[in-house]
């Protein structure tokens, strides 16, 4: 099973934490890969989820997708499908899937940009849980492809300010600076 969690194992032991509530997350994630051997199984109050923002550097502008169950804007992603074991590999399956865009790839690069721990509401049979979000950035050349998922999972393009605006999940919040930083370097306006 060491196998299968290498790529997890890897990302979580390259990867700096930038703030004291994300290195308690990341303790807890690094203490879930070292004492689960399928750290993504949904059926755990916490899981391993893959997300990401997808942006389009062009036009500095980033896509956020309509969470029913959260009732929110949010980036793309979710679970690992069976097989599955690289959280860049779920983020990439689920962002083309969530929003029809075929061209997406890692940007600027492969990198994890942000893990937080979020809860995730009960609904129907499944209790509250907590999903352990990886995420990381995804660029498209081809903004005006999007089709949405689903007609209840509706997508926008927004500018990082106005997406910074549409939200007051701290968590999200402080995903949507780090890809603002990447998106416009210092000194850019």
């Amino acid at each position: 099973m060491a196998d299968a969690l290498a790529p997890l194992t890897r990302l979580l032991h390259r990867y700096r934490a930038q703030d004291p509530v994300e290195e308690a997350d990341l303790a807890r994630v690094r203490e879930l890969v070292e004492t689960s051997d399928a750290p993504w199984d949904r059926s755990t109050p916490l899981h391993v989820t893959g997300s990401a923002f997808v942006v389009h550097p062009g036009t500095n502008r980033v896509l956020l997708r309509w969470h029913e169950r959260q009732q929110a804007w949010l980036h793309v992603g979710g679970h690992f499908d069976p097989g599955e074991n690289d959280p860049l590999d779920v983020a990439l399956r689920e962002g083309r899937e969530e929003t029809g865009l075929r061209d997406l790839a890692p940007w600027p690069d492969a990198e994890l940009v942000h893990l937080a721990i979020v809860p995730v509401p009960a609904k129907g049979a499944e209790p509250a849980h907590e999903h352990a979000d990886l995420r990381f950035v995804l660029a498209t050349g081809v903004p005006g492809t999007i089709t949405a998922e689903r007609p209840d999972a509706p997508l926008r393009w927004l500018t990082l300010p106005e997406a910074l605006e549409s939200s007051d999940l701290p968590n999200l919040r402080e995903s949507l600076a780090r890809v603002e930083r990447l998106v416009r370097p210092p000194g850019v306006r």
